[in-house]
């Protein structure tokens, strides 16, 4: 019986175990942390958001850096294709108003549960407090509870983890054991920023119905002003382009033109204020005009059209992202350039990588599990193609 050894029990790793056991290889699935699928339980606590339903252009187009093998990767094994795998381990689903998708459940615990009991019926073997150290030859190297263990299998899938979330096992050790990985950087992460106690009242609260901008990057979801600055879902969309230096600046109102704005002022009586236009023109709503006072104190607009610019594209400056290790996920791991199309090791034949390890970062929504799903399967697929099952 031919065998493989997957190193990491993430949702990459899991699903790699997945496809390889289904094809009677006989696996061995070995994870550093006392149990398996941490930052996937830590995920489902907020609710699991396992995909997003769109057309596959569109979902395929978020992801960066651009690639034919994870495009490839991801048109195998996309949104309709997660669906039916959460379905088939006894998951009922349903999608929200925006298309994300959830177990009905909400949780993450349910469909791991299921997905470890059917690897232990394939026979799988499941390895926990196991370190990979590197390679003995052929054979990969653990520290284990039990002493220094080597395994030489025929192939084996590493799904290592992104650097972030160390506490759940995340934290990138790994690079300097492969060659050809790309230095990590932050990715859907907060940024810091230093409010004015006038806005102690809205720290922690939501900016709704906004639209951001940075660089090329653009977003509606909202925002939270925390206490150390910026987060959330709107946030993570352009994060990629304000961590490589691209100004932020919300729209206030994206649902009327600059026109439509410019034609209200107009409108306004003369002894209007500013804060009664913003409340009583725009019908912003109490943290909107604070966050635009906070933002314009300072501002140098003199004329009416600065004011109005000013709604439409209020710059939002900040003190750099949150540290790594607070980020959601990383950039930055293995290239593609190291990768064959069967996301085989050029330098390691028979070792294949897949998940967050590898260099690539989708904002959340989705496309985070179901980017490492899909490496996960793509993975095992070159495994089975390499062992000729």
């Amino acid at each position: 019986m031919k065998t493989a050894l997957v190193i990491g029990a993430g949702p990459a790793g899991l699903m790699a175990a997945d496809v390889l056991s289904n094809a009677g290889v006989q696996v061995t699935l070995a994870d550093k942390m006392p149990s398996v699928g941490r930052k996937f339980l830590m995920a489902g606590k907020s609710g699991l958001n396992l995909t997003k339903a769109e057309p596959t252009e569109v979902f395929n187009s978020v992801y960066a850096p651009q690639s034919p093998i994870l495009s490839d990767a991801l048109s195998a094994f996309g949104s309709e294709a997660v669906q039916d795998w959460a379905t088939g381990l006894g998951q009922a689903l349903f999608i929200g108003s925006t298309g994300r998708v959830f177990p009905k459940a909400m949780k993450a615990s349910p469909l791991l549960r299921a997905w470890l009991a059917r690897l232990a019926a394939r026979g799988v073997t499941l390895q926990t407090r196991w370190a990979w150290t590197g390679w003995d030859d052929r054979a990969a190297v653990f520290d284990t509870p039990d002493g220094v263990q080597r395994i030489t299998a025929d192939a084996t899938v590493l799904a290592l983890g992104g650097a972030s979330w160390a506490r759940l096992g995340s934290d990138g050790a790994w690079a300097d054991l492969i060659k050809g990985t790309v230095p990590f950087a932050p990715a859907n992460m907060g940024f810091l920023r230093e409010w004015s106690p006038h806005m102690a009242p809205f720290i922690g609260q939501p900016v709704k119905g906004i639209a951001l901008r940075a660089g090329d990057l653009t977003s509606r979801s909202e925002i939270v002003l925390s206490a150390q600055g910026l987060e959330g879902g709107g946030i993570y969309e352009v994060s990629r382009a304000m961590r490589s230096g691209d100004a932020l600046s919300l729209d206030l109102v994206p649902d009327l033109s600059g026109q439509a704005v410019a034609q209200r002022w107009s409108r306004k009586a003369a002894k209007t204020t500013l804060t009664k236009f913003l409340k009583s023109g725009l019908r912003l709503p109490p943290i909107k005009i604070a966050l635009f006072h906070e933002v314009t104190k300072s501002a140098m607009a003199q004329t009416a059209q600065d004011w109005q610019q000013l709604i439409k594209a209020l710059p939002i400056t900040h003190d750099g992202p949150r540290p790594m290790d607070q980020a959601i996920s990383t950039a930055g791991g293995v290239g593609f350039a190291a990768l064959d199309r069967h996301f085989m090791l050029h330098d390691r034949p028979g070792v294949f990588c897949a998940g967050e390890m590898l260099d690539w970062e989708a904002p959340t929504g989705g496309y985070l599990i179901t980017g490492c799903l899909a490496t996960g399967q793509a993975a095992a697929l070159g495994a089975l193609a390499w062992i000729g099952e």
